[in-house]
């Protein structure tokens, strides 16, 4: 088959973050990636800055370059459209490429809220497509599965989750980054630290039933540091800082009792000293799992400058076992942001190769647009839920 030819949005040589040339561009031009997929065009914000990308990575002249997303959209000679642009630019940028059919590969959030993804997609599934959730897809979450699988622990009875956005300050925010202060740009941490996390607890455990979702503005002004470290002023935030949420879980992953709870924290800043960013307990009828780690981003490099460990506690016995864990070898050839992003490339390319088929074995399934729509369904509650105790 003919390597999927790949149109990346984003990859810049002055971006506020590095996810493209860190997850995705790692990827696209190893030797495996090259197998499947063909690096032909970049869209920036002018075709100026796409041509800069190009010099600063290094990548071939034929490279076209993009200033313009609808001319994206019209060029017969890209099948897949990659976007790792911030979250309210994700609609523009994409929707042409969207209305002319080409597969999309989406970073998460899909787009800046609810509304528009629903604009975007038309309210249909868009099967020619990736969705950015990663963590659907880490070896953590496919051991957390496996080991539930095997009833160690009987059914499920309550999870909880607890964690923190330890890659971010508690009481500012880096000049880049103030956009992360504003709710309406979509680009923020509950979306962003707590987005990730509740869509692989879902992965694992399955959806809520029903939750309900208390938020709080603890600090309303951060202090903006800016890139030197200097005093650059201050940002009123509507984002909040904590946020609880707790509910019933539905029964449709065959391994969660009926009436199973969840309840799952997020307090934006470092945890307390010393204590691991996510701990993450699953109790069942026979035993109980702990996972814990430095941090939430257990499908990339954030999270790993630490232990990440997953204990078993047998109730009949009191014996705790560790159970293990690891990367493919395959996936240990690119760095930790890469790993899992490579994973859902590698899983959409045997889709086309196999035709692009209705079904997809289980094992094999990857997040598409309509689960971003769904999920950010979901934040279209949480949100409500939230504005209406303030």
């Amino acid at each position: 088959m003919a390597p999927i030819r790949v149109a990346l949005v984003g990859l810049s040589a002055s971006a506020k973050v590095t996810w493209a040339a860190d997850a995705h561009l790692p990827y696209l031009l190893s030797t495996r990636g090259k197998e499947r997929y063909e690096l032909v065009a970049l869209l920036n914000s002018s075709v100026e800055a796409a041509e800069t990308a190009k010099t600063t990575f290094k990548l071939s002249k034929d490279v076209k370059a993009y200033g313009d997303p609808s001319k994206l959209a019209a060029d017969p000679d890209i099948d897949l459209v990659v976007v790792n642009t911030r979250a309210d630019v994700h609609f523009p940028v994409v929707e042409p490429s969207v209305r002319a059919g080409k597969g999309v590969f989406i970073e998460w959030p899909l787009t800046e809220n609810f509304a528009k993804a629903v604009e975007l997609t038309r309210g249909q599934p868009y099967p020619n497509s990736i969705i950015g959730l990663q963590g659907r897809v880490a070896p953590l979450t496919l051991r957390l599965k496996e080991i539930l699988a095997t009833g160690v622990i009987g059914k499920v009875l309550n999870s909880e989750v607890r964690t923190y956005g330890n890659l971010m300050p508690r009481d500012s925010v880096p000049e880049r980054l103030t956009y992360f202060a504003d709710r309406k740009v979509g680009g923020h941490p509950i979306n962003i630290y707590y987005g990730h996390l509740i869509d692989f607890v879902h992965e694992v455990l399955g959806d809520w039933q029903d939750f309900h979702a208390l938020g709080q503005i603890q600090r309303p002004s951060l202090k903006v540091v800016g890139a030197n470290g200097q005093d650059a002023g201050s940002v009123k935030s509507d984002v909040p800082d904590f946020l609880s949420v707790h509910g019933t879980l539905q029964n449709n992953k065959g391994v969660v009792a009926p009436g199973a709870t969840l309840l799952a924290t997020f307090r934006l800043g470092p945890q307390f000293k010393d204590e691991p960013g996510l701990v993450w307990t699953i109790n069942g009828e026979k035993g109980e799992l702990r996972l814990a780690a430095p941090g939430p981003y257990l499908q990339s490099g954030y999270s790993f400058d630490g232990p990440i460990t997953i204990v078993h506690h047998e109730h009949a016995t009191d014996k705790l076992t560790e159970l293990g864990w690891d990367w493919p070898d395959w996936q240990k050839d690119y760095g930790l942001r890469a790993r899992s992003a490579a994973e859902l490339y590698e899983r959409y390319a045997e889709w086309v190769e196999n035709g692009c088929p209705d079904t997809v074995p289980k094992e094999r399934q990857w997040p598409r647009l309509d689960d971003g729509v769904a999920l950010l369904r979901e934040f279209d509650k949480l949100y409500k839920q939230i504005d209406a105790d303030w």
